[in-house]
């Protein structure tokens, strides 16, 4: 049985790889981008609200987050 820290981990990378297509990132590239401008903590904080939403929508929160701190990817 999956507990659930495990199932947020499982989300959290599935965006993360989500996000990194959308950018043309490697996932690699994409986890150390969103880390840098704060969108995987956010991601993280959030968990319990953007796990509900479709993931082009949390990839343009994980966008408009990285972007508030600084991020060029739009």
């Amino acid at each position: 049985m999956v507990s659930g820290i495990e199932k947020r981990a499982q989300y959290i990378v599935a965006a993360i790889h989500e996000f990194s297509r959308y950018a043309g990132l490697t996932p690699q590239q994409g986890y150390r981008y969103l880390a840098l401008h704060g969108a995987v903590e956010f991601l993280d904080e959030h968990y319990e609200a953007e796990h509900l939403l479709s993931f082009e929508d949390v990839t343009q929160d994980l966008a408009r987050v990285a972007a508030m701190a600084g991020g060029a990817i739009r």
